[in-house]
């Protein structure tokens, strides 16, 4: 049996990925023109510097996540894409929304469209953030809890209406079950206590 050449090592990669790093290209001892040549021939498709894609790889429905992650490893999901990861109120998110450190610099992507929020709180990159392995790419999310609490962090940015909707979900799941000591503590961290706890109170 002959051996493999380049262009079959890459698509066989490929077809066993949802998605493809061009470090893992690489891992593989495989050239950037074979690369370019499947590009070229359809047999691959790039969505943006460094990330492939096999057009008959399968893929669900958290793909534009797992994108940014795979572009932005650093960036926790969080707001609006994190309450629709995890089912909580109704709003849909247009954008994959992040958090960045003060000083880090957004990822150049033309799409999916991204919603940046930035913050100088260290705790905040690891307390009530979870990593979910999602179309074979780490993504850090945060929490149910940790979420309706960022929600109201930035209301002003994605509106009172949809905090209110999210916490009052958020309290009544038996899926999450969280409790109102646990929103207060992320209430604590993102210093946000005096303005959500008269609502905990109020529908707990």
């Amino acid at each position: 049996m002959p051996a493999e050449t380049e262009h079959q090592q890459l698509l066989k990669l490929a077809r066993s990925r949802s998605l493809l790093r061009e470090s893992e290209i690489r891992a593989q001892g495989l050239s950037s023109t074979v690369v370019s040549r499947a590009v070229a021939k359809g047999h691959l498709e790039r969505l943006g510097r460094g990330l492939y894609r096999h057009p008959e790889a399968r893929w669900d429905e958290h793909l534009s996540l797992s994108e940014v992650a795979a572009r932005a490893p650093h960036a926790v999901v969080v707001l609006v894409s994190a309450l629709q990861f995890h089912q909580i109120g109704t709003h849909q998110a247009h954008s994959v929304w992040i958090q960045l450190r003060n000083n880090g610099v957004p990822p150049r992507i033309s799409y999916p469209p991204i919603e940046v929020v930035k913050t100088g709180i260290d705790e905040a990159f690891s307390k009530g953030v979870k990593t979910h392995h999602l179309n074979d790419i780490d993504v850090r999310i945060t929490t149910p809890a940790r979420t309706v609490v960022d929600c109201f962090k930035y209301r002003r940015r994605v509106g009172l209406e949809l905090c209110l909707e999210a916490l009052k979900d958020l309290l009544a799941s038996s899926r999450h079950r969280t409790t109102p000591a646990e929103i207060m503590e992320f209430a604590k961290l993102q210093r946000v206590s005096s303005v959500i706890q008269p609502y905990v109170e109020a529908l707990s």
